[in-house]
């Protein structure tokens, strides 16, 4: 998973850096707006809200932009849409199997963007099903390096709320669970201190494809085309590439 993490890291630094982008914005304003429609405005009872707000924090974006989100997705306020969670399945270069998650109030519209970016880029459709089963449902989060934050650190105050793995991704470290666990882990790192770049439910591969360089470029480049879609909100991969190729990338 080393390459693929690492690639996912690498992408969430992007988006803090490219974070006034008005296509980050308005994924991250989605993602408030469902959390807020499905549980409810108030972030102590509904913990998906609170992740999805503090990575907009992390992002930038600005209070009040947050604030008028919440109040669209809870209802309190107009002009929120329907937005729908659709996921789809596909193939890109070397083999990779794909999970395409979308948020979307048109699903035609979508599935056409989907399947034009994947077709052009090396890729394919698939069947539902053919893929999702090489991946599980888990709950991830990244905890960058500081002084004083180790492996052990971590492992000390996450394992009794639920923790299944901790991994060194080299700048930060991955936090894996289950979805169950993901507000319990995520609480035990507040209490002690411990700062956290994000925290999300994911979808990780069971078995993964080793890539080259040649093929981690055509794979990235997919996945970056796939991620200019409006309606995408996240692409899960079932790649590894090794810390020399990511290296040279």
């Amino acid at each position: 998973m080393s390459g693929h993490s690492k690639w996912a890291t690498t992408k969430h630094k992007k988006a803090v850096i490219d974070s006034r982008r008005a296509k980050n914005f308005a994924k991250l304003i989605k993602g408030i707006e469902v959390a807020a429609r499905n549980g409810g405005a108030d972030i102590s009872g509904n913990p998906t809200l609170f992740d999805a707000i503090a990575k907009a924090k992390k992002s930038s974006m600005p209070a009040d932009n947050i604030d008028r989100a919440v109040k669209r997705g809870a209802g309190l306020e107009s002009g929120g849409a329907d937005w729908q969670t659709i996921m789809y399945e596909g193939y890109g270069p070397n083999g990779v199997a794909l999970l395409i998650e979308c948020l979307s109030d048109n699903r035609n519209r979508a599935a056409s963007e989907v399947r034009v970016a994947v077709t052009r880029n090396g890729g394919n459709m698939a069947d539902p099903g053919s893929v999702s089963y090489m991946f599980n449902r888990k709950g991830v989060i990244i905890v960058s390096k500081a002084p004083g934050i180790t492996e052990d650190k971590i492992l000390e105050h996450v394992l009794d709320a639920g923790a299944e793995d901790v991994s060194d991704l080299g700048e930060s470290f991955e936090i894996v669970s289950e979805p169950s666990d993901l507000v319990a882990v995520r609480t035990a790192l507040q209490s002690a201190g411990i700062d956290y770049e994000s925290a999300d439910t994911s979808f990780l591969p069971s078995v993964s494809v080793e890539l080259d360089a040649e093929g981690a470029t055509k794979v990235f480049a997919l996945i970056d085309a796939i991620e200019e879609l409006d309606d995408v909100q996240n692409v899960f991969g079932n790649f590894d590439v090794s810390d020399e190729v990511m290296a040279n990338l």
